[in-house]
């Protein structure tokens, strides 16, 4: 076989009609596939079980180091053993390090909300006019559905393989109505890439117009390799402090796909005087988040080396499963020359590419086929691909046999999308 695009017309309709039957036999089955969110399977949760009852197991007096008591009032920002554990994880000092509830997407959106009533170091965002946000994509939709919540204009930012384009970014911030930017800096959602040294060198010391410009550094992945071989993250912090840029940044990370999703801890990173504003709007928003779970995890754990080991469970659970899909990929599509994926080096999703103007009529044939994808075009700003091509896929949650079975559904899809495309330029 050649490439699909040097097919002859009759060619191409003899292909068509092979595939429509491959097809029409994988919708007789009544599947109910799902592959559209990076959620751990069960096994992944039930990895953590021991967690549950690791306080109430032994005579333990529910006390934090210093001596506060877990089950009642106090501590707003986090005990400090969970602190410190997070500063472990997260290479930075405990002082930087406020430690939240479960979510980190909750904390963002927060974060966000605060910004926007209360400012950043400056005036309330909202009462300076429209604003713009930065958003490389193809990216997390949970991002850019905060931004459009609060109308926010959103600009798309080109992923290089390394992070953002750094010479968009760069012209973009001339304009002080840029107050910020989203980034995935380690096995970024969903391309898999992590920001190269050279990147995170020229965001650290970049110089916005806007003087409340603020990152978010949502370092979502920062321990959830897939192989042996990793990529590695340069720490920003140092470079922002030699830049005189030490505000610019709020990292978070949380524990929802160590542990368990609904029960994790989050916490955030930032310089003093970041932590000091957020801390003086906490004492208004809460007397505390549950020290408890906190506690449960750093008894679980311990330290870093702790959540190594947990994590190196994790990861012969979902290689397997990143295999099995990109094994696909390579078999059914990679002599017709009419997509592209990542290889991830890990993370939770794999970015697809197909030719371009038919990622939704593949997502439309997947569905009646009976497999969930996430919604096309969720990886950019409102919802809109411009070249209707990309499509996050999220090996995580089903077992290996059902993934095999929606990507191979999948794979079909594309190639009978294509053959649609092409048969209709044809005409």
């Amino acid at each position: 076989m050649s490439e699909l695009k040097s097919y002859s017309k009759e060619q191409l309709e003899a292909f068509k009609n092979e595939l429509e039957k491959q097809y029409a036999e994988f919708k007789a089955k009544g599947l109910n596939l799902d592959m559209s969110r990076g959620k751990p399977s069960l096994r992944q949760v039930t990895l953590s079980n021991a967690m549950i009852d690791v306080i109430t197991s032994g005579h333990y007096e529910y006390q934090a180091h210093e001596g506060t008591e877990c089950r009642n009032y106090g501590i707003l920002d986090g005990i400090p053993e969970c602190k410190e554990l997070f500063a472990e994880l997260l290479e930075v000092e405990k002082e930087n390090v406020m430690v939240f509830g479960n979510s980190s997407l909750n904390m963002m959106f927060d974060y966000i909300t605060q910004c926007m009533f209360s400012g950043s170091g400056g005036k309330p965002w909202k009462d300076q006019g429209k604003i713009k946000f930065l958003c490389p994509c193809p990216g997390y939709d949970r991002h850019f559905a905060i931004l459009e919540y609060y109308g926010i204009e959103q600009i798309n930012v080109d992923l290089t393989g390394n992070g953002p384009d750094m010479d968009q970014v760069e012209e973009l911030i001339k304009d002080e109505t840029v107050k910020g930017m989203f980034c995935v800096p380690k096995y970024s959602n969903p391309t898999g890439e992590t920001y190269s040294a050279e990147t995170v060198e020229r965001i650290a010391r970049m110089k916005p117009a806007a003087k409340d410009f603020r990152i978010l550094w949502d370092n979502a992945y920062v321990i959830h390799d897939l192989y042996d071989e990793t990529d590695e993250l340069v720490n920003i912090f140092p470079r922002l402090k030699e830049y005189g840029n030490e505000d610019m940044v709020i990292e978070f990370a949380s524990t929802s796909k160590i542990t368990f999703p609904s029960a994790g801890v989050a916490a955030l990173a930032a310089s003093v005087n970041n932590c000091e504003m957020i801390r003086k709007r906490m004492t208004i928003q809460t007397i505390g988040h549950d020290k408890m779970n906190m506690l449960r995890h750093v008894m679980y754990f311990e330290n870093l080396d702790g959540i190594k080991k947990h994590m190196a469970l994790h990861k012969a659970i979902l290689a397997p499963k990143f295999d099995a899909v990109i094994e696909a990929f390579e078999n059914s599509l990679s002599e017709y020359a009419i997509a592209s994926w990542t290889k991830p080096l890990g993370g939770y999703f794999i970015s697809l590419d197909v030719m371009p103007g038919t990622a939704k009529r593949v997502g439309q044939l997947c569905k009646e086929a009976g497999v969930t994808l996430t919604s096309v075009g969720a990886t950019f700003p409102y919802g809109i691909d411009p070249q209707d091509q990309n499509i996050r896929i999220a090996p995580s949650f089903p077992p290996v046999d059902e993934l095999k079975v929606a990507t191979d559904i999948l794979c079909v899809a594309i190639k009978l999308a294509a053959c649609e495309k092409l048969l209709s330029e044809a005409k």
